[in-house]
């Protein structure tokens, strides 16, 4: 199985810890945030990876290189102007086609400043049980925005400052916080028309809107923590000097 790491952020929340260096290179105790997540997939057995780079890109570079891509094959995609998920998703998109005709086996979309417990496997089987396009974590939290799904927990829509986009009407809707984490099917990649900069969540809801299954996986059982800000940081490593006490 493959994967992609999102880490071509600027990481603008985490000044002054970024002015000099990619988030993904952070430390959270001890341990830099694109280590973690490699350590985490690789967890799950997954050992081929892409990874896109902007913000400081020949750092990661180096750092992959000293580290001997950590035992994995690793690509990067390099973007020269940020794309935003959905563009750096296409851009790498030959990564997941490779010797196949678009109907391979699914892959994990991950955020390098994501750190989660949530069982990678179970959304797989969710994902294959579904016939699903796209498989995401979500949890019941607050959120500054929200995606909303119907009760097959499907998604429908999306709920920011703005109000609710309701794309496919449903008679309940719920709405769930996302945690940054996909299992995509590669035929994703025949249906996004979109072109250049663009978040995922744009074709999602379009093609959830023509009635592709883009399925909630309810991650609310498992810890996860987004680490966006240098408060973030402190208190994911209080959390792992508390499991190394436990």
């Amino acid at each position: 199985m493959k994967a992609m790491i999102l880490a071509a952020g600027l990481g603008t929340r985490l000044r002054p810890l970024t002015d000099h260096r990619p988030k993904a290179l952070v430390e959270v105790a001890g341990r830099t945030m694109l280590e973690v997540t490699l350590s985490r997939l690789r967890a799950f057995d997954i050992c081929e990876v892409i990874i896109n780079v902007h913000h400081f890109a020949d750092q990661i570079l180096q750092y992959l290189e000293a580290n001997r891509n950590f035992g994995m094959r690793i690509e990067v995609s390099r973007e020269e102007v940020l794309l935003d998920t959905g563009g750096g998703l296409k851009k790498a998109a030959y990564f997941f086609l490779e010797g196949s005709n678009g109907n391979g086996e699914p892959f994990v979309l991950h955020n390098v400043d994501v750190i989660s417990t949530i069982d990678l496997r179970r959304m797989i089987e969710i994902h294959t049980e579904h016939q699903a396009l796209a498989t995401l974590a979500v949890q019941n939290r607050e959120s500054s925005r929200y995606l909303l799904f119907d009760e097959q927990r499907q998604l429908c829509g999306r709920r920011s400052d703005g109000g609710n986009q309701v794309v496919r009407s449903s008679s309940e809707v719920e709405a769930l916080a996302f945690c940054g984490i996909h299992i995509i099917s590669p035929r994703l990649f025949q249906h996004m028309t979109e072109e250049g900069v663009f978040s995922i969540i744009t074709p999602y809801l379009r093609l959830a809107a023509s009635g592709e299954r883009i399925v909630g996986f309810r991650a609310d059982e498992y810890d996860w923590l987004d680490l966006g800000k240098p408060d973030d940081l402190l208190k994911a490593a209080e959390d792992a000097r508390h499991n190394v006490r436990r």
